[in-house]
């Protein structure tokens, strides 16, 4: 969504300000952007594209999930907006995919798209809000026409009728006009992208708005960087305003350019590889994360007993979790196997993970600590199982999936929602933030738990003998 913001953003959320007092605010000390010592995924100038692919990848799921009528639904109505998206290119030099990319985001396509039923915010195909259009973009917005009309679209009831309806309201209020919208969208990237000059800042400000990307450069001490360079540097205890300012924003705008991206690489795909586009589709929609997408099933081990157990431990493809608060800042829950006797089994063997998983588990729980600044674990209920375990879980445990289980390949584990205090869990939820903008996890919230998926990734946190 399009904001001219003209205020500062220290007028944060009180709750969010509150939160990141208890991580200890502009008196920790610097650290940095690594998250804990010897960090291999700290930001660095010469890995900019690669940190730039983690989060376009890891901010993908949201656009498959929620775009009308499924991903290539969408990828087809946006499509037919490519030409008039050329000729802006060719007049305006502003890159065609980038709007094209934005109008996925932002409307799926829609030219009638409101996001609310107060025409002073955000409508039409690129969602521009009405003093936005007015003062910076020179757009004619009669509003109090506009919401007459369209409240009249709403009551027609003839097809006829609503499309001289809304001839009538393009006219007054040209953000529902898709050649006005789009003029629009490109003239506020130029304008942006020449007042930050570079073109990734320009996109992430459409979101925020350019004073409050201002406001965020101001507090980070430099203008002339990326926006991955801010947004990974920018930690609790390293740039700790900076991470306050975009953590004070609630509404994803540290995450727009990523959406962004991700869309624009969904209409690559929807024109060069749609089999590709189609089985992402599916991986991304068959869970509540992209788990699958990182662990698909047909190319992924399954265990399907205890004996499969045993031997994955003795191969070294799982290893023990042990319950080591105090050293890991990780607490084993004493039920974690509890099922494991009626399978003639022993609860050890449901206390594992992948060594990559495992590893990533430890880096949380060590970025958790060095933020929060806290010794207190955090508590892991579940972690690796087989298939038979898993159809006995079923029975007792609603949130237990019967299809395929990411619990059963390793690389899975959950972390029970019970923190030692605010800090900590702000703390938990930067650090499952940054590791999805890293990709290198996928999670989603249980009412008992977070469940996080570990992606193979991870294994560049795994020690090397």
């Amino acid at each position: 969504m399009l904001r001219l913001a003209l205020l500062t953003c220290l007028l944060v959320a009180g709750a969010v300000l509150a939160a990141f007092a208890l991580l200890g605010g502009d008196d920790r000390p610097e650290l940095g952007a690594a998250v804990v010592p010897g960090d291999p995924f700290a930001w660095a100038s010469e890995r900019d594209d690669e940190f730039v692919a983690r989060a376009t990848a890891g901010h993908s799921h949201v656009l498959y999930e929620k775009s009308p009528g499924g991903v290539v639904a969408t990828a087809r109505r946006v499509e037919r907006w490519r030409a008039e998206i050329d000729e802006l290119g060719d007049v305006t030099e502003v890159d065609p995919e980038v709007i094209e990319a934005m109008v996925f985001l932002e409307s799926a396509g829609y030219p009638d798209a409101r996001a609310s039923d107060d025409l002073e915010g955000a409508v039409g195909l690129t969602q521009i809000l009405a003093g936005t259009a007015t003062e910076l973009l020179g757009m004619r917005v009669d509003l109090e026409r506009s919401e007459r009309l369209t409240r009249r679209i709403g009551r027609a009831d003839d097809p006829g009728r609503v499309r001289r309806l809304e001839e009538r309201r393009r006219a007054v209020d040209e953000r529902f006009d898709p050649r006005r919208a789009l003029e629009g969208t490109a003239r506020y990237l130029a304008i942006a992208e020449e007042h930050f000059g570079r073109e990734d800042l320009a996109v992430a400000s459409y979101h925020m708005g350019i004073g409050n990307l201002e406001g965020v450069l101001e507090a980070y001490g430099e203008d002339d960087v990326s926006w991955s360079r801010v947004y990974f540097d920018a930690t609790p205890s390293a740039h700790p305003r900076t991470y306050r300012l975009l953590a004070g924003f609630g509404d994803d705008s540290a995450t727009y350019l990523w959406r962004v991206y991700a869309a624009r690489e969904i209409m690559r795909l929807y024109r060069e590889d749609r089999d590709e586009l189609r089985r992402l589709a599916r991986l991304q929609t068959a869970k509540a994360s992209a788990e699958e997408v990182l662990h698909p099933r047909d190319r992924t081990e399954v265990f399907d007993s205890p004996e499969e157990l045993e031997e994955a431990y003795r191969a070294g493809e799982l290893r023990p979790f042990p319950n080591q608060p105090t050293s890991l800042g990780l607490r084993r829950d004493r039920d974690m196997g509890e099922l494991a006797p009626r399978l003639d089994a022993e609860p050890e063997l449901y206390r594992g993970l992948r060594p990559e998983a495992y590893a990533l588990a430890l880096y949380m729980a060590k970025g958790v600590r060095r933020l929060a600044d806290t010794r207190a674990p955090l508590i892991v209920t579940s972690t690796v199982r087989d298939r038979r375990y898993q159809r006995l879980l079923e029975r007792r445990n609603l949130y237990a999936t019967p299809a395929y289980s990411l619990h059963t390949t390793g690389f899975a584990f959950d972390v029970r929602r019970r923190y030692v205090s605010r800090a900590q869990a702000v703390a938990f939820q930067y650090m499952l933030d940054r590791l999805q903008s890293l990709n290198l996890i996928a999670w989603v919230r249980e009412p008992g738990a977070i469940h996080v998926t570990a992606s193979s990734e991870a294994r560049r946190l795994v020690p090397q003998s």
